[in-house]
């Protein structure tokens, strides 16, 4: 028998985002949690449907918007603090 992955994703490090339209994107917490939007409604005391459940529904946006917005979220957690640490380096007179 196999053995279980190391690697594992386990259910509390994911976050479903849902458009307009109802398409789910499971994206991970890390991820979404560039928004400050969404880190307030996930980690909001009380109990809220969004910090239960660990989804949060986007009624106004498109489900082609809402794709984008998950892929800066990554883009973001890769590049950005390099970008910031590049600009930071290089002062502009």
């Amino acid at each position: 028998m196999a053995e279980p992955s190391q690697s594992k994703i386990k259910k509390e490090e994911m976050v479903k985002l849902i458009s307009a339209e109802g398409f789910e994107f499971v994206i991970s917490k890390k991820a979404a949690m560039v928004s400050q939007t969404i880190r307030n409604m996930l980690t909001s005391p009380g109990s809220f449907a969004e910090t239960e459940h660990g989804e949060v529904t986007f009624p106004e946006i498109s489900t082609t918007i809402l794709e984008k917005i998950c892929q800066y979220f990554y883009w973001s957690l890769q590049y950005a603090r390099f970008f910031t640490l590049f600009l930071c380096s290089y002062p502009f007179v």
